[in-house]
C-alpha cells in the first residue's frame, strides 16, 4: 500500500513501483497546474537519498516530468533540506525521493511546490487528479519498458546549500573543535565533513557503510549508544555528529558521549537564534515552556506540514523571528534571522545541519564544552521508542478506548490499563494520538506512525531513569495488545 504519511508519500519498496511513482509525479505536476504553479516547458529539480530503489525511482519520476511537459534537472544525491532550498531559490517545483528514517524494505517521494512543502490540503489535490497513462510503457509489473538513464548531477544545488552555512556562521566558527562525523549511510555524509571543516574544525570521518542503515533519531538502538561513547572517548571528540538518511533529522553526541534528544537541540537552536516564536508538535519537551525563553510557543499535530502552516500563521500575524523544531530534531527556519552582518534566509523544511551547527557555534563562543548548554534548561527530560511491524488499524483500535465522548471515562480506562506501572491519569491531550499527564508529573504519549506499521511511544519525567522507566513499562504493556 502507498500513501502520504506524516510527510510525504511512502510504502514498501515492492509497491512503488515505476508505474505508482510515474502516475504519482504526473498527478502532481497536474495539481501545480491546475493552481498556476507549473506550466510546459518549466523546470522541476529532482533528487534522492542514498537507499538501493532510489535511482529508478528518481528514473520513473524523471519521466512523468517528461511527459508532463517539464523540464527536469537532476540535483544528485543530496540532503531532503538542500534540494529544497534549491527549489525555493529558483521558485521551482522539487522532487526527493527518500524514505527518510523509515525501515529498509520501504521509500518514499517528498514533493516541494515552488515556494514551500506540499502541505495537507494539497495532497488531496493530487490524489484527486486522474491521470491515464499508456498501459504500452510498462510490463505485467509496473516497470518502465524503457526507464530513462538520469544525467549526472548538478553540483550548484548542493554548493548552494554549503555556502548557506558556510557564510553564516563563518570560516573560523568552530576552529579548534575536533568534531566526529557518524557518516553511515546518511546522503549528508560528505557534506558534513567538508562544511565542518570550512569552519575551521577537525574532523574525524567514522563508520561509512556501503549498506544502508534506516537510522532513526527518535528510537537509537543500542549500538548507536555504543558508538557515541566509544568514538569520543577513544579520538577525544568534542561532538560526534549525523544525520538520518535523508538529512531533515540531526543526532549530536556531546564530549560524554550522550545524544542528545531532538526537542532539546530544538530548544537551544531557536534560543541561540534568538527566536520570538517557537512552533513544536505536542510530542514535544515542555522544557519549552518551562525555560521562559520564548514570547510565543504554538504546539500542532505532529509532522511538518502542520509545524509549517502555524508558523505561517504567526508570520502572518506579524510575528518574527519565527521557527519551528519536531522532537526528532528536525529544524525549521521560518524567518530570515541576521547575525554577525550576515542574514540566514527562511528555509521552513526540516534541517538536520542547522541545528547542530548552531549549538556548536554557541558553545564555542561560550567557551564550554557543549554538554554546558543543557545546564540552561529546566530539569525534563524525555524518551521514545517504538514497537515496529505493529498494523496501523490494530493502533487505532487501542488508542479508541481512550478517546471516547466520556472524558473521565477515557482517563478511568487509561489508569486501568497503565496506572499499574506509571501512575493515574490526570489529564488528556488528543490532539495527536493519545498523550496523557500523570497525577506524579509524568507524561506519557502514545501514537501510530503516520510512515509506517509502528506504534510509539515518547514519556517525559523529571529525570532521565524515570522517563526510560515509564518508557520500557508502557511498551511492555503496548507489545502485548498484538494479535
Amino acid at each position: 500500500m502507498v500513501a502520504f504519511g506524516t510527510s510525504g508519500l511512502r510504502g514498501l519498496v515492492v509497491d512503488l513501483t515505476d508505474q505508482v511513482v510515474y502516475v504519482h509525479t504526473r498527478a502532481f505536476l497536474r495539481y501545480l497546474a491546475e493552481i498556476g504553479e507549473f506550466h510546459a516547458g518549466d523546470a522541476m529539480i529532482l533528487g534522492g537519498d542514498l537507499r538501493p530503489s532510489t535511482p529508478r525511482m528518481l528514473a520513473a519520476a524523471w519521466a512523468a516530468v517528461l511527459a508532463e511537459g517539464g523540464q527536469p534537472g537532476f540535483a544528485g544525491y543530496l540532503p531532503a533540506p538542500a534540494l529544497a532550498f534549491a527549489g525555493l531559490t529558483t521558485g521551482v517545483p522539487s522532487l526527493m525521493v527518500t524514505g527518510s528514517h523509515i525501515p529498509f524494505d520501504r521509500n518514499g517521494i517528498k514533493f516541494n511546490r515552488p515556494h514551500g512543502e506540499l502541505m495537507k490540503a494539497d495532497e488531496a489535490g493530487i490524489l484527486r487528479q486522474d491521470v491515464t497513462v499508456d498501459a504500452a510503457l510498462f510490463d505485467a509489473v509496473g516497470a518502465l519498458r524503457k526507464l530513462p538513464v538520469l544525467p549526472a548531477a548538478d553540483p550548484r544545488w548542493l554548493t548552494l546549500y554549503q555556502q548557506r552555512y558556510q557564510v553564516f556562521f563563518g570560516a573560523n566558527s568552530l576552529a579548534g573543535w575536533r568534531l566526529g562525523v557518524y557518516q553511515h549511510s546518511g546522503v549528508a555524509r560528505d557534506l558534513l565533513v567538508t562544511l565542518l571543516e570550512s569552519l575551521g574544525a577537525e574532523v574525524l570521518p567514522l563508520g561509512r557503510s556501503a549498506d544502508f542503515v534506516a537510522l532513526d533519531t527518535e528510537a537509537l538502538r543500542p549500538e548507536d549508544t555504543v558508538l557515541a561513547q566509544r568514538a569520543v572517548a577513544e579520538h577525544h571528540l568534542d561532538a560526534l555528529l549525523t544525520t538520518d538518511g535523508d538529512a531533515d533529522r540531526p543526532m549530536i553526541a556531546d564530549h560524554e558521549g550522550h545524544w542528545w534528544r531532538g526537542d532539546v537541540l530544538g530548544i537551544l537552536t531557536a534560543h541561540a537564534l534568538g527566536a520570538h516564536t517557537v512552533v513544536t508538535p505536542v510530542s514535544s519537551n515542555t522544557a519549552l515552556e518551562l525555560s521562559g525563553f520564548f514570547p510565543e510557543i504554538r504546539r500542532t499535530r505532529i509532522g511538518s506540514p502542520y509545524v509549517i502552516a502555524a508558523m505561517q500563521v504567526a508570520l502572518q500575524e506579524g510575528q518574527a523571528p519565527v521557527c519551528g523544531y519536531e522532537a526528532n530534531g528536525g529544524f525549521l527556519l521560518g524567518s530570515p534571522i541576521t547575525r554577525n552582518g550576515h542574514t540566514l534566509a527562511a528555509l521552513p523544511t526540516r534541517d538536520a545541519i542547522l541545528p547542530m551547527l548552531t549549538v556548536l557555534t554557541a558553545a564555542k563562543e561560550r567557551g564550554v564544552p557543549l554538554a554546558n548548554l543543557l545546564a540552561d534548561l529546566p530539569p525534563r527530560f524525555t524518551a521514545s521508542d517504538r514497537l515496529q511491524n505493529f498494523p496501523t488499524v490494530l493502533s487505532q483500535q487501542y488508542l479508541d478506548a481512550f478517546r471516547s465522548a466520556d472524558k473521565v471515562a477515557n482517563l478511568a480506562a487509561f489508569s486501568s490499563a497503565f496506572g499499574a506501572i506509571v501512575g493515574d491519569a490526570q489529564h488528556m491531550d488528543l490532539t495527536d494520538g493519545i498523550r496523557v499527564t500523570l497525577a506524579q508529573g509524568g507524561i506519557i504519549h502514545l501514537r501510530p506512525s503516520g510512515n509506517a506499521p509502528e506504534l510509539r511511544c515518547y514519556t517525559e519525567a523529571d529525570s532521565t531513569e524515570q522517563a526510560e522507566t515509564m518508557l520500557c513499562a508502557a511498551l511492555r504493556i503496548m507489545d502485548g495488545w498484538r494479535v
